[in-house]
This record gives C-alpha cells, structure tokens and sequence, in this order.
C-alpha cells in the first residue's frame, strides 16, 4: 500500500485511512486488511475481475482495484465531474496502470457495459446520487449473473469521521431503494468501526 506522501486524501475514508496509518505498525496493517477484505472476501475482486469504482473522485480505490485485478482486468473508474476523471487519467498514467477505463456518467445512469460487471464499488457518494434508485437499476444491468455491488456509508450514530450528519444516509434507507432498483441485500459487513458496508446481488 502507498504510503501517506504518494496519496493526495480524497474523502473521508482517506483522512481515516492516513490518520490510521500515522498511529502506527499494527495500525497500518489493520488498514490493508481492511482493504484486502473489501475487495477479495467480500466482493470476490480477483485476477481477472471486471470491476467499477462508481463515484470513483480522485481515484484512491481505482488504482488499489487495478492492482488487484492485474493486467487481465479492468477497472471502469466512473463519475460524472470530468475534472475528476481528468485527474484519475493522469494518475494511471503516472502510475503505469493499463487496465483503467474512466467512464463519465450521468447523475441517474453510470454509463456502464451491460452485464459486463463482477463487482460494482461505491464508497461515500450514496448521498449524491440524485435519484439513486434509477442509478441502481442501471447498476444492476451492468451486473454479471453472479456480480456484487458494495456500498460504503458513514453510520449515523456520528462516531468517528465522516460527512455532516445531514449527509449520511441511513443503512435501511439504502437497502430499501437497492431492493426497488431489483438488487437484493446478500450481507452487512461489521468489519467497519465507522462505516457500513452492505452487499448486493442481482
């Protein structure tokens, strides 16, 4: 994992992750396990793995994704600021990953392949989404059979940092929009000390 010089924050999961990392050894190895449960018990990312970072910013997830799904993968890095696009293209290129793919979308459609997705991320930008269950529904076109869709929030009970309190979005608010755009809860995670994170399937 990158050390804290290399990554410029982007987001609130990135100031935790970089406070984390400065208390300590043990502490830095929490944080990529944290990161390697994310992505390969939970979402099953692999070698190979077609995955998208929805809502992707600067790119911190985009680049640890490509990593993990090697030169045989792709990674969709979608969002619908081009600047933030813009950026993420100059630090692929920088970091000499081929196999991202940014993907500017529109705020009720991710502009997704269909049916091309084994795993979907969204960490911190629920909140957002302008009609969120239009965007899940077009989500979970993109899906492959047997694909999964991650959603990343801050809990509401404002432990920890995080987004204003009017910002953050109820977990049961979040399942209940993914269940009308026809994606159904396979698990809640609670390896996540100011986070949730819920799993969806087709």
């Amino acid at each position: 994992m990158a050390s804290p010089k290399s990554d410029l924050p982007q987001g609130t999961l990135d100031l935790l992750i970089l406070k984390t990392l400065s208390w300590g050894p043990a502490h830095g190895y929490a944080v990529a396990r944290w990161i390697e449960t994310l992505t390969g018990e939970v979402l099953r990312v692999g070698e190979g793995s077609v995955v998208a970072d929805v809502g992707a910013g600067g790119g911190w997830f985009t680049v640890r994704l490509a990593r993990r799904v090697g030169p045989n993968g792709t990674v969709y890095a979608q969002d619908v600021q081009p600047q933030m696009l813009e950026a993420i293209g100059r630090r692929v290129q920088r970091e000499g990953y081929r196999n991202v793919k940014p993907v500017r979308g529109e705020p009720d459609d991710p502009k997704l392949p269909s049916g091309a997705l084994d795993a979907a991320l969204i960490v911190d930008s629920y909140h957002e989404f302008q009609n969120p269950v239009a965007l899940l529904s077009h989500l979970a076109a993109s899906l492959k059979p047997d694909g999964r869709v991650g959603i990343v929030n801050s809990t509401r009970d404002g432990g920890g940092p995080g987004p204003p309190m009017a910002e953050r979005v109820d977990a049961q608010k979040v399942i209940d929009e993914a269940s009308q755009a026809g994606l159904r809860l396979v698990s809640r995670e609670s390896f996540l000390d100011f986070q949730y994170m819920l799993i969806f399937g087709r």
